[in-house]
């Protein structure tokens, strides 16, 4: 073999082996390239609640032994446990999260939590701090860092940090309200103290308070939103609106309705339409107008523009052999003062009504459904307008009325026939 076929076999040898060396140093890479990923992926999906934590931890923290997130999972699964020694190895374990992934808040906001769990609190404090710095605008870790102080007994910092908290999520701002209201006593001013006066936040804390029963501090709160502002929280206002109507505090759901753009016509002490002149719509379109229950077709309600007993219609009621015990189908909210006399007077006229029970209209008190009166019963047979008048006084705590139509009691069968005419409806104060 000549000399140049030696050196051209010995390149080829060359080539062959820089090849092999080249394939195999790719298929390490992929294979632990695949093992890295999995074990990324493995411990990004991993839920905290997953019964198989600490085994998915593992194998996760094996395959991508310095990815930030196995070691976080890791550390999360080590402190699931519940037992004292894992403290200090899940704190160790978030400290190499972070030192893995320095800039990311979120593993500094574990590690403080560790931290402090471990009993080292100014440790804690510093991480919190450090998350905050490379999040200052996000929610979580002022959160954290204000519950951390309430704590430690640091009020006057922990609410600054919880105030800073509810200014960009609603999330948030939702559990700032709750953590402080509780701790404070359910005291109105320490909570109020804490937020800030922008007005989307007074409209969730007007919100918060009349989901939990205070409409008067819901009422203080919603006013204090500047009147060109309020259009934008119409979806608070409608469900104040409905929290308020439903517990009896009509005053305030008076507002709420009409800032969510309902019964603008509505007054307090006033009745709604009280001579029928616009049409009825449907129940779940008003809070303080009338409103129809026409699930009953025996009992058929019409406005009536051919008899009336002043203006240009009244309501006329068919009833056709309607034998249910109670007759409530038609009433109005009407926001009143407590103890405070009230007449209430309205016109009826009635043509071939037949009944042992007949028709007849009734006040309650909104906040119990307590009956406070009752009208004399619409006569019976055929008769022109007549006038009835029943007097009432509200109790101490209340605010409003429901004006109904019910029934006489005769039994559980006791149809009524005919037709009823309605017109005139006035509330006056005595």
């Amino acid at each position: 073999m000549s000399d140049s076929q030696l050196a051209f076999d010995s390149t080829k040898t060359g080539v062959r082996i820089a090849l092999f060396a080249a394939i195999a140093a790719c298929v390490a890479f992929g294979f632990f390239g695949v093992r890295w990923q999995l074990g990324s992926m493995l411990a990004e999906q991993t839920p905290p609640g997953d019964p198989n934590l600490s085994e998915i931890a593992e194998v996760a923290r094996n395959f991508a032994p310095a990815d930030s997130r196995a070691r976080g999972l890791a550390a999360v699964a080590a402190n699931r446990e519940f037992d004292p020694d894992k403290i200090d190895v899940s704190t160790a374990l978030f400290g190499q999260a972070v030192r893995l992934s320095p800039n990311d808040f979120r593993w500094w906001v574990e590690y403080g939590r560790a931290l402090e769990q471990a009993g080292r609190a100014g440790d804690a404090e510093s991480a919190l701090e450090t998350a905050i710095q490379f999040a200052p605008n996000y929610a979580q870790p002022r959160w954290q860092l204000g519950n951390f102080y309430l704590r430690q007994g640091r009020t006057d910092e922990a609410f600054r940090e919880l105030s800073r908290a509810t200014s960009n999520n609603a999330t948030y701002r939702e559990q700032v309200f709750a953590l402080v209201w509780d701790y404070s006593g359910n005291d109105p001013g320490t909570l109020e103290q804490t937020v800030s006066s922008d007005p989307e936040i007074h409209a969730d804390l007007a919100l918060f308070y009349m989901s939990r029963g205070w409409p008067a501090d819901a009422l203080r709160l919603w006013r204090s939103i500047p009147d060109e502002r309020k259009p934008g929280f119409q979806k608070i206002a409608k469900t104040m609106a409905d929290l308020s109507t439903h517990s009896g505090a009509l005053r305030e759901g008076l507002e709420f309705a009409n800032g969510a753009g309902f019964d603008l016509n509505a007054r307090p002490e006033e009745i709604s339409n009280p001579g029928f002149e616009s049409m009825l719509g449907d129940k779940d379109e008003t809070y303080f107008g009338w409103k129809v229950d026409r699930g009953d077709s025996r009992a058929e309600f019409t406005p009536d523009s051919y008899v009336k007993h002043s203006d240009t219609r009244s309501l006329r009621i068919v009833f056709k052999n309607y034998d249910r015990p109670v007759f409530s189908s038609l009433w109005q909210n009407v926001a009143a003062q407590p103890n405070t006399k009230y007449s209430l007077s309205f016109w009826v006229r009635t043509e071939t009504l037949r009944s042992g029970g007949p028709p007849q209209i009734e006040v309650a008190d909104a906040s119990a459904n307590k009956v406070l009166a009752v009208s004399t019963a619409f006569p019976l047979g055929t008769n022109t307008w007549t006038q009835i008048t029943l007097e009432f006084s509200t109790p101490d705590k209340s605010d409003g009325i429901y004006v109904r139509s019910s029934r006489s009691y005769c039994g559980e069968t006791c149809p009524i026939v005919g037709t009823v005419w309605l017109d005139d409806f006035k509330l006056t104060k005595l």
